[in-house]
């Protein structure tokens, strides 16, 4: 993309939103490769994410303008010359324990602690506002694999004053989004995404492309916002996916979502494909989160609201070898993988990485 195009979206994103407050749009679903969709959510702000929109130059993006192009440019694997076997699986774990919690959040207020509403984050242990994709990679990380560096969060749970903090190692799912799962690549290093938006409405939270099964515990699921009472010894869980297709060209863009996209059925099959604008298959993230609570929920909220403004953040910094090779394992291979790369149900197909989860 050509400066002044880029600089030109920067100053229409801030024109568009200089009268109202800052929160994360829906996923651009129209126009073409990397354009910026404004939020559609009439609900209010809340603290933490009230500023303006403020593109500053930051580490990664040093002139500011929201753009962290990747160089070289990465386009789409061709088409295979056949379909491959049907598998019902493709997919691998990576399991992340709770590290932190800060009012920080390095991919909307980047260089600018404090900034954010109260986050719980997983995975690399150093993330904070100035987190970038060299402070993060090759750091210490609460991920079984000690390969994976990246960078989980989430708005903090809350029954009362009291923060809920998920335990042990949560559930993060790495799968294949589009039916060829043949085509999925690893991530780029240093690519980040907003998944959701801390200021949709309980009907966009309810429509979004991501959601699997909303709030639950015991036999209640399906839930828009917090059960009203959790059975006692159960967990308040809940599921969303991310996007999973790239238009191969950024890193990150200034809402934070338009260089990805989800899936869409191609015309006159069954198959989900990714779209023309955003052609290059990734892994598709599942967040499956567990938080210990339970009983009457009625002062249960997030740091971002009510239940529906759930979102999440990922900031890629894998070692490129670790993650490739559970990729192509696991995804690609047609598997379903715990953290170590390893199908229980596929014994002889061995594992990707060694019992210590690391690179054999």
């Amino acid at each position: 993309m050509r400066r002044s195009s880029k600089s030109l979206s920067a100053l229409l994103l801030c024109t568009a939103l200089a009268a109202t407050t800052f929160g994360i749009g829906s996923i651009a679903t129209a126009a073409g490769p990397d354009t910026v969709s404004k939020s559609k959510s009439t609900a209010s702000a809340h603290s933490g994410h009230t500023a303006k929109v403020s593109l500053l130059p930051s580490g990664d993006d040093p002139d500011g303008d929201g753009y962290i192009p990747v160089n070289p440019p990465v386009t789409a694997l061709p088409p295979p010359a056949e379909a491959p076997p049907s598998r019902y699986f493709h997919e691998f774990q990576a399991n992340c324990s709770v590290t932190h919690t800060a009012p920080d959040d390095p991919i909307i207020y980047p260089g600018q602690p404090g900034r954010s509403h109260d986050h719980t984050f997983m995975g690399n242990t150093t993330t904070n506002a100035n987190s970038t994709t060299a402070s993060l990679y090759g750091g210490n990380t609460t991920c079984k694999a000690p390969g994976d560096s990246s960078a989980y969060w989430m708005p903090s749970l809350y029954k009362g004053d009291k923060k809920i903090m998920p335990t042990g190692p949560q559930v993060i799912f790495y799968k294949a989004g589009v039916t060829d799962y043949t085509s999925v690549r690893p991530f780029p290093k240093g690519l980040r995404y907003v998944v959701g938006s801390p200021l949709q409405s309980p009907q966009e939270f309810r429509n979004h492309r991501g959601w699997v099964e909303g709030w639950e515990c015991g036999e209640s699921f399906g839930n828009v916002g917090f059960p009203q009472n959790c059975p006692a010894g159960s967990q308040l869980n809940i599921r969303m996916q991310a996007p999973s297709c790239w238009t191969g060209k950024h890193l990150d863009t200034p809402d934070h979502q338009s260089h990805m996209a989800y899936p869409v059925v191609k015309p006159g099959t069954n198959d989900n494909v990714c779209p023309p604008s955003h052609p290059v298959a990734l892994p598709m993230v599942e967040f499956k989160m567990a938080f210990p609570v339970d009983g009457d929920m009625s002062q249960v909220r997030l740091a971002s609201g009510g239940g529906h403004t759930f979102h999440y953040d990922f900031f890629n910094a894998w070692d490129e070898r670790t993650l490739k090779a559970l990729v192509d394992h696991c995804v690609v291979g047609g598997l379903q993988c715990d953290a170590r790369g390893y199908d229980q149900t596929h014994p002889g197909e061995g594992a990707a990485l060694n019992e210590d989860y690391r690179l054999p």
